[in-house]
């Protein structure tokens, strides 16, 4: 039996969705490990990589918000989407020229003023072929997971033969190919515009709602108390006398539990609910960063690495569903560009500030502090549930 025609235009619009979050996740997976390396090796201080490194994080919260306020009130996602995937790709093209602090720096600043709105507005759109389409959220997003594991062990073993000098040129590619998958999107009905307001005037109601303003809390802590894992980890493992192989492996574990939730995220989000999963990601938060700070054997490092699929993945996962469920069309990209300069930006920046010194003071247990803010997150995530009774829609 043929599939009717509205089946097969949800299933174009989630194969080409999947195809943006792939390639996108592909310069994710080549761009947080290996610039590092990249920038060592064309001389930069280890203080100008932390400058370099920690500058994102600042255009990201303040610019963000207003490149997708300007695609909302446009109502061309899709348009604003291929500029910036093309200015990203322009940036890195110029930067693998480039080998002083001084030209590397506002390069690096551009490509990450526009990767700062590609991944909010690609998520905008997705969610758009949740709510009319019926497609499922979690089935598109697990793509760019399952690619930055196979970009992060290509970069690596290219690297490894070919040394760090090729690194902008693998990013460059990526960049290329998701720049192509956004010329691919399927052009969507444009949405209704509202009236020509300020900014700050325009996403009011977001920012004086109780329930957005718990939401931005809730999320920004679980997902910024994975500061001392994304910094020092892998370092902290081999300390413990742990090989690269095996901390390799934990990483490995955590982001095959992210894709398993997100396979499984239609029936999850329609029996939990986005408020609740938030609640469910920071509780598990909670015991995993309390548990790590203890310095446990490998093998319930295994367990604890599984948790990721709770920490990142369904917060992430009752995050999405949220800002669908509780925000109009008419702002969904500046939500969604909001939540990216809370949890990616403002949030994170200070956890990773903190961290530094919180690991050079007490190592493994660091994770304790991450624990708290986590537990902070998990009251706010506990009182927004409290308050949302609505269910949440599936996908």
């Amino acid at each position: 039996m043929r599939p009717a025609p509205a089946e097969r235009k949800g299933g174009r619009f989630a194969l080409r969705v999947s195809l943006l979050f792939a390639a996108i996740f592909l310069t994710v997976g080549i761009h947080l490990p290996y610039l590092p390396l990249w920038l060592d090796w064309v001389g930069v201080s280890a203080r100008e990589i932390a400058i370099i490194t920690a500058a994102p994080l600042l255009v990201r919260a303040m610019i963000g918000p207003a490149i997708a306020y300007a695609a909302d009130h446009a109502g061309a996602h899709r348009r604003f989407l291929i500029a910036l995937a093309w200015i990203g790709f322009a940036a890195l093209l110029a930067l693998a020229q480039a080998n002083r602090f001084a030209a590397i720096l506002p390069l690096s600043l551009l490509f990450s003023l526009a990767w700062t709105g590609v991944l909010p507005l690609t998520e905008t759109i997705a969610m758009r072929g949740v709510k009319v389409l019926g497609l499922d959220y979690g089935q598109m997003r697990l793509w760019g997971s399952l690619s930055f594991i196979g970009a992060s062990l290509f970069a690596g073993w290219t690297l490894a033969g070919l040394g760090p000098g090729c690194t902008l040129w693998l990013l460059g590619a990526a960049a290329a190919l998701s720049a192509a998958a956004a010329h691919a999107l399927p052009r969507c009905p444009p949405l209704v515009s509202g009236a020509a307001r300020p900014l700050l005037a325009s996403v009011a109601p977001l920012l004086f709602a109780r329930d957005f303003l718990l939401f931005l809390l809730a999320s920004g802590c679980v997902q910024a108390a994975h500061a001392v894992l994304y910094a020092f980890s892998t370092l902290h493992w081999r300390a413990l006398g742990l090989s690269t192989t095996r901390a390799g492996a934990l990483w490995a574990v955590s982001i095959v539990s992210e894709v398993a939730l997100f396979a499984c995220a239609r029936g999850i989000v329609r029996h939990i609910g986005a408020a609740r999963l938030i609640v469910l990601g920071a509780a598990a938060a909670v015991i995993r960063w309390f548990a790590m700070g203890f310095d446990p054997p490998f093998l319930l490092l295994v367990a604890l690495q599984g948790l990721h699929g709770l920490t990142f993945a369904a917060t992430h996962l009752g995050a999405m569903h949220f800002i669908a469920r509780t925000v109009r069309d008419a702002l969904a990209a500046t939500a969604q560009a909001l939540y990216a300069a809370a949890t990616s930006g403002i949030f994170m920046a200070a956890a990773i500030l903190s961290a530094g010194p919180l690991y050079a003071a007490y190592a493994g247990r660091a994770y304790w502090a991450m624990a708290a803010m986590a537990a902070v997150g998990l009251a706010a995530g506990l009182s927004l549930s409290a308050t949302s009774s609505r269910p949440a829609p599936a996908g």
